[in-house]
């Protein structure tokens, strides 16, 4: 019988990815996903890539009612990803409390409900907001966290406290949290990818809608950073790679190969791009030619942070492998298959 698995959030974007890497995997997957920032047809092209339909519950995990009926409906669940969360830096920074309540307080019922219902195992999809702007570059998982320079930050900050207390005061539950950095690109198919609703707050996304002729131009915001061109530095990290480290986490959880009850891990390249490199690569890939401007700066962002990967690499032995070029082509197959460009 398959191991079966929950992944929260599992119809949005890394979500999806994920799903299909698990049933890859051989796993069996249970989606739960309110559909705020994604569509109930990604369930049907999930089953296209791998043949197989994964089970989906539409709701909110705040609703602490709903979830109890669902772990009471699935007794089987031995594992939990955990990336269902409001996400957008510059949406927090205008709206914290409606980030605090979504985003925790579905942590906390999560956490209180499978220990309840004998679920053990869970992996948290963080992020490299946590250490704010590094004084000291690569960024280890020794990098002192800062204060948050946005509330969706500072709520991935908390998550992993709450995640970190609870793990010591329940014993039965062992916790991997993914710090990971920028995931970009699409699933090779281009049946499934990175679609916001509204304006992309993603850099990849306003790429590829510009590129496509739905946006006029994309904004740069900020060329006076620190760095070697001005502009803002970040590690891009392929989805389909970021995904497989979520199979990984899950193996070494349900294999007990963790070494402590509670571990956390960066996911990324290990290198750096600029903004204006991103673009460029984008340009030289497609052959698209892309109309930008440079903007001010932009609240909550951070000059330049790109992970050293090497706990990841050794203990969880991943390591992400997509070129930054085949990534970004990734990205715009699936924007012209979403927008029917030939």
């Amino acid at each position: 019988m398959k191991k079966q698995i929950l992944v929260t959030g599992g119809t949005g974007y890394i979500g999806s990815h994920t799903v299909v890497e698990l049933q890859a995997a051989g796993y069996d997957v249970v989606i739960i996903d309110d559909l705020s920032n994604s569509s109930a047809d990604v369930v049907d092209n999930i089953e296209k890539i791998s043949g197989i339909r994964p089970t989906f519950e539409e709701f909110n995990l705040q609703d602490y009612r709903k979830l109890e009926s669902f772990f009471e409906k699935y007794p089987n669940i031995e594992a939990i990803i955990h990336f269902a969360a409001s996400k957008a830096v510059g949406e927090s920074v205008e709206k914290p409390l409606l980030y605090y309540r979504n985003n925790l307080v579905s942590l906390m019922n999560l956490l209180e409900l499978m220990l309840k219902h004998g679920v053990s195992n869970f992996v948290f999809s963080s992020s490299c907001t946590v250490y704010g702007q590094p004084d000291v570059l690569p960024v280890t998982e020794d990098t002192p966290r800062k204060e948050a320079e946005s509330p969706y930050g500072n709520t991935k900050a908390v998550a992993e406290d709450i995640i970190r207390d609870s793990v010591k005061a329940m014993e039965e539950i062992n916790a991997i949290a993914l710090r990971y950095f920028n995931p970009i690109g699409a699933h090779p198919s281009a049946l499934i990818g990175e679609l916001p609703r509204g304006v992309p707050n993603n850099l990849v996304p306003f790429i590829t809608q510009t590129a496509a002729g739905l946006r006029e131009k994309l904004s740069i915001f900020g060329d006076d950073y620190n760095t070697p061109d001005g502009t803002a530095i970040r590690d891009y990290i392929n989805v389909v790679d970021l995904a497989k480290a979520h199979v990984v986490a899950i193996e070494r959880l349900l294999d007990k190969k963790n070494q402590a009850r509670y571990e956390f891990f960066n996911i990324g390249t290990g290198k750096g791009a600029s903004v204006l490199e991103l673009v460029k690569t984008f340009i030289e890939v497609t052959g698209v030619n892309l109309n930008y401007q440079i903007v001010d700066r932009r609240a909550g962002d951070i000059e330049q942070t790109y992970a050293d990967t090497t706990k990841a690499n050794k203990d969880l032995g991943w390591k992400a492998e997509k070129t930054l070029g085949e990534t970004l082509l990734s990205a715009w197959n699936w924007e012209k298959k979403v927008r029917n460009i030939q």
